[in-house]
This record gives structure tokens, sequence and C-alpha cells, in this order.
């Protein structure tokens, strides 16, 4: 879901120990941008330490390929972190989480990436959540109508799997998941630099 700051494209200069995780080797102005939101993808994992990914596309943007994704999405008013990642997973996969399930952030990025012709400035938030059921098949029922066209398949993939195919040159949103999986899931705490991501 996304939050539209404003249809027009504005620029900002920005305090970078205001942003989440208070990068201080962030950048202090941002590039153009259409939308500007907070929000928080999900490493799933289910008991053999698979991960489910999103196969992506923008229906708009052929040119842009396939990806594979992190479910999640945009914060709402009034949200905590752990909330809108139950509320993202019940919207894209239909599993139902409680907040005791999400663990804390992991993974701190900001990144801009355009997609159907909109060019957005994202903060986001890494959490990592462990299922009970091995690989179960995500439900399309609560996904919203983009939702439903830009997600074309789903995959549980190993994080070996996930590294092979990034070094294949498969490409993911987060754009360095291949990379930087690992060490979260080791435990490791990240403040990913700024990520210009399309």
């Amino acid at each position: 879901m996304w939050a539209r700051a404003s249809l027009r494209t504005v620029r900002r200069t920005l305090d970078p120990h205001d942003e989440p995780g208070g990068d201080p080797a962030a950048p202090t102005t941002w590039p153009d941008f259409d939308v500007e939101r907070t929000s928080v993808r999900v490493v799933l994992l289910d008991p053999t330490g698979r991960l489910l990914l999103f196969a992506t596309v923008d229906p708009t943007m052929p040119e842009t390929g396939t990806w594979w994704e992190l479910p999640g999405g945009g914060m709402e008013p009034g949200e905590t972190i752990a909330q809108t990642a139950v509320r993202e997973i019940a919207e894209e996969t239909g599993f139902e989480l409680t907040v005791d399930q999400v663990a804390p952030t992991r993974w701190r990025r900001s990144t801009t990436y355009l997609r159907r012709h909109v060019r957005t400035l994202q903060h986001e938030h890494v959490v990592l959540v462990r299922l009970d059921l091995a690989a179960p098949a995500p439900e399309a029922g609560g996904r919203t109508p983009q939702e439903l066209n830009e997600y074309v398949g789903h995959v549980w993939w190993s994080p070996d799997r996930v590294r092979r195919a990034g070094a294949a040159g498969e490409r993911f949103f987060p754009g360095r998941l291949p990379e930087l999986l690992a060490p979260v899931l080791a435990g490791d705490t990240i403040d990913e630099p700024f990520e210009l991501w399309n």
C-alpha cells in the first residue's frame, strides 16, 4: 500500500541523524522523489531456514524485468514496526502472526526506486519472523489490486540459494539481500548505506 505524500517532485536537505538508524554516512541530500515513506520488510523463515520471496514485476514498466522481493510494505500512521510486519504478512500471504513473533529490526536502510513511473524514497526496517510450518503456500486474498498484478510467483529459498542467485545476476529487493542476509541471520545489526535501486 502506498502512502502518497505529493504528486509533485520535491527535494529535501536532511540531517542524517534524523533518519532511521541515524547514520552519519547517509546522504545529506536525497534524489528527487514523488513519495517518501517508511516501510517494513520481513525475512520470513520456515523451520528449515528457507525464506519467502515473491517473484515481482512492474506491469507498467516491463523493461524492469522480474526480481525477487521480501514481503512487507509501508507503515500506517500509529503502527509500530511489529504491527506493520504482522499486518503486511497477513495481507500478502494470509499467514497470521503475533507481534511477539517479530524480532527487533536487524537491518536499517534507505533506498529509492521507480515503480509504476513513481519515484519513491523509502526508509526500511528489515525484521525476522520464524514460522512453525515448512514452506506454507501464501494466499492472495488480502492483496491489493496492485500486488495482485505485481506478485507473479513465490519461492522458499535457502540463504545459500539466495546467495548463489545473486552471484548469477538475479535481482533482489533489497538489492543487497544476497550479500547481507547471512550477517543478518547471524545476529548482526546492519545500517546499510543508501541504495539507488533503479
